[in-house]
């Protein structure tokens, strides 16, 4: 029998996803992203907040300093209080929704695991996290294995389905994973400066990058996320598909796209003669914005994953979207950027 081929991509984005780095918490996935860009990079240092910055390249005749920004933290629960029989009640770390929550498992970083359970409520009602509590075996409290303070974040294996790929955080691991595989397309020929992000914190609010795009000082600067799409029984009503390409983002709830930026993606994307799709998101937001409001302001834009089920434990992606992307990121990046006046 023929040994299978080994797919490198799908062998990245499995142990990216399968990490557990709920927001403020993601020393463990960051430890996993710096071992896959060693040797690609120039420079890599952690700032204070916990940002993983890779540079690559210096900047030549012509050339900008880009930042590249891809979160690496995920949702969670923070467990707030245990009670005598051992349960532990919890709070959210970024969206999580009570609809995903029950009879799900959880992963504490420490490798202790618990399974989220409910009070009874009244038929018709609508479940709260305030409700819910997490079982993690234990018989008291002092056998508690989890202390308040605690955090978890869900778990779930990696379910490749061929065209289709799912996982608890594909928010936002695909996009490191993209911008893991663009970064090694670098040429060493590009005029660019480039900074590879791989911020944190930014489901509590985009604060990694805020901090990193005020150290970067980047004169272009681009996000990397999973976006919202309607192609599921009555969904939302939104243009992006899965199979129909990269999204580029116009504008979401955080943030308008510097049209100069949005017009080079979709240059780039004609020129390379891939599949592209234009996104008008009515709610979210990414680290787009805060590399848009740093200092005196940057233009930045948006290049966008379609994604189904997002904050929930099985968030799916398109395999075709996401090697369309690397390839459009790459074109970003090696070539001349001139973006024009507004």
């Amino acid at each position: 029998m023929a040994e299978k081929k080994k797919d490198n991509l799908l062998e990245l984005i499995k142990r990216l996803v399968e990490t557990p780095g709920p927001s403020g918490q993601e020393h463990q996935i960051r430890a996993a992203v710096r071992e896959e860009i060693e040797g690609y990079a120039d420079e890599i240092r952690t700032d204070a907040l916990g940002n993983l910055i890779v540079r690559v390249g210096s900047k030549k005749a012509g050339g900008m300093r880009v930042m590249v920004s891809a979160h690496i933290d995920e949702i969670g629960l923070m467990v707030t209080h245990i009670d005598e029989k051992g349960f532990a009640r919890f709070l959210s770390i970024g969206g999580v929704s009570p609809l995903t929550c029950l009879g799900n498992r959880v992963l504490f970083m420490d490798g202790t695991r618990g399974v989220i359970g409910m009070e009874s409520i009244e038929p018709g009602t609508m479940p709260t996290l305030d409700k819910m509590y997490i079982d993690t075996g234990a018989t008291s409290a002092k056998d508690c294995p989890v202390q308040v303070g605690d955090v978890c974040g869900f778990e779930r294996p990696f379910l490749d389905m061929g065209k289709r790929l799912v996982a608890k955080s594909m928010d936002d691991r695909i996009a490191a994973a993209i911008a893991i595989e663009a970064m090694k397309l670098v040429k060493k020929t590009s005029p660019n400066e480039i900074y590879f992000v791989f911020s944190v914190q930014e489901e509590v609010g985009i604060r990694g990058a805020t901090t990193a795009a005020y150290g970067v000082n980047p004169e272009v600067g681009i996000a990397v996320d999973v976006t919202g799409v309607g192609d599921t029984p009555k969904g939302f009503k939104l243009n992006v598909e899965l199979g129909n390409g990269p999204a580029i983002k116009v504008r979401d709830s955080s943030f308008i796209a510097d049209p100069r930026v949005v017009q080079w993606m979709v240059n780039e994307a004609k020129a390379q003669k891939l599949p592209y799709q234009m996104e008008v998101l009515t709610f979210g937001g990414t680290d787009g914005r805060a590399i848009q409001m740093t200092r005196e302001g940057v233009p930045a834009g948006c290049l966008s994953i379609g994604s189904r089920y997002i904050h929930t434990p099985s968030e799916m992606v398109d395999r075709a979207d996401v090697e369309n992307s690397i390839k459009l990121l790459a074109g970003l990046l090696n070539n001349k950027i001139e973006l024009g006046e507004l």
